[in-house]
């Protein structure tokens, strides 16, 4: 793992102030380089993971098939619609049992956010200790902080996005668990927690193009492809 660190400013269209932010870059186990953004005390990668070997470096199964994958329940990713060239820009999907394994899916100095600490994120950006303990859609506006701006990776409205936290949430989408197939990029992002709730789901976040909140919620099954962010340890 390696961090640099430096400043950058980050416009909001709202408002039309600056806010400093501390950003680094961070380093996977295949050397891919993302970016990352320190939001309160917590490091967070501001891309979407792509690494395909875990930490130990053992290969990450990448599986096309839909009936494979639907019935898969051992760590495995995905790209959307099967293509690698969204890889760059939105990032791998990886189902929960890769986001969990033992042989670790992040980097030395880095992990998977349980719900808690997705929970200290969204106290970070404001959001109400009543609705950081709720489930469902929650918040006033504290989505649009993490959302990308504009419409180069979400679908218009991207209701209330200005990414002044930096986080820089792209919506791409997610590959189901019923059928194998991919649902809705450009609408959704959703990223998965290490947090389960049962043997069948887990936790997760997801952001929406047509409003501004945050999603907590464990609708998809631990067989979805999902994106990742990590956090710093």
């Amino acid at each position: 793992m390696i961090l640099v660190t430096s400043s950058c400013e980050e416009k909001n269209p709202l408002n039309q102030k600056t806010k400093k932010l501390e950003t680094g870059t961070m380093t996977d186990c295949d050397g891919n380089v993302y970016r990352t953004v320190k939001i309160g005390d917590q490091w967070w990668m501001a891309e979407n993971l792509r690494v395909t070997r875990y930490r130990n470096g053992d290969t990450i199964p990448n599986i096309t098939g839909n009936n494979q994958w639907k019935g898969l329940t051992t760590g495995g990713l995905c790209y959307y619609n099967n293509d690698s060239n969204y890889a760059e820009e939105f990032g791998a999907l990886y189902n929960w049992y890769a986001v969990t394994s033992d042989k670790k899916l992040a980097p030395d100095g880095w992990h998977v956010p349980g719900d808690e600490e997705w929970k200290q994120l969204e106290r970070t950006l404001g959001m109400s200790e009543t609705d950081v303990e709720a489930s469902g859609l929650r918040g006033a506006g504290e989505g649009g902080k993490v959302k990308s701006a504009g419409f180069g990776y979400w679908a218009s409205p991207n209701t209330g996005a200005t990414n002044s936290s930096g986080f820089s949430a792209r919506a791409a989408g997610y590959r189901n668990f019923n059928d194998g197939a991919f649902y809705l990029i450009g609408q959704a992002a959703i990223i998965w927690s290490a947090t389960e709730l049962n043997s069948d789901y887990a936790w997760y976040r997801e952001l929406s193009c047509t409003n501004a909140n945050i999603n907590r919620y464990i609708f998809y099954n631990k067989r979805s492809g999902l994106s990742v962010r990590l956090v710093m340890d």
